[in-house]
């Protein structure tokens, strides 16, 4: 049995950077959402899966919930990468829709990612220009967190804000009997 596998999807490769650096720390292979299978996993003894934070969705979860009965023997977690600074109330209600039923009990970590405007497609920057602009009619003491994430961007401008230590509290619970 092989020791441990990382799926991630990412759309501007922030969590693809995580997935890398995660699987580069513990020696675990590293694989592409898109590539990645039920059947490749099954000689893994762990599982790890890594996806970016859009439009309040964690990106290609579905790979989780679809073959979560496959994976009852498995030590499992789930990370997610946003642009915003982690804010525990935001990230539990994210988990709230997603970790239900049998995916409940999957420890679940969050790790801040980029902003590369520069490598959005038309429809993501029209409505990040979109949000901007709904965002802009409220005073900045009432922005919730992902709001003042949102205008803390200069429009047009990049920001990189990946940290390998982001990933200090997965990697504890992975090295954890």
């Amino acid at each position: 049995m092989k020791k441990g596998l990382v799926v991630f999807q990412s759309k501007y490769g922030a969590t693809e950077k995580y997935a890398r650096w995660l699987a580069e720390t513990m020696d675990y292979d590293c694989l592409p959402r898109a590539d990645a299978r039920a059947d490749l996993c099954a000689p893994y003894e762990i599982l790890v899966y890594g996806g970016g934070i859009y439009a309040s969705g964690i990106a290609g979860f579905s790979f989780i919930r679809h073959h979560a009965a496959h994976w009852k023997n498995k030590k499992i977690a789930v990370f997610c990468v946003g642009a915003s600074p982690h804010d525990e109330k935001a990230f539990a209600e994210l988990c709230s829709r997603y970790f239900k039923g049998e995916l409940a009990d999957i420890p679940r970590f969050y790790c801040r990612g980029a902003w590369k405007e520069s490598a959005m497609r038309f429809t993501d920057r029209t409505l990040c220009k979109m949000l901007r602009k709904a965002v802009l009619g409220k005073s900045p003491e009432e922005y919730e967190p992902w709001e003042r994430a949102l205008m803390s961007c200069p429009p047009g401008e990049d920001a990189d804000w990946t940290d390998p230590a982001e990933l200090a509290p997965l990697i504890s619970y992975l090295k954890k009997g």
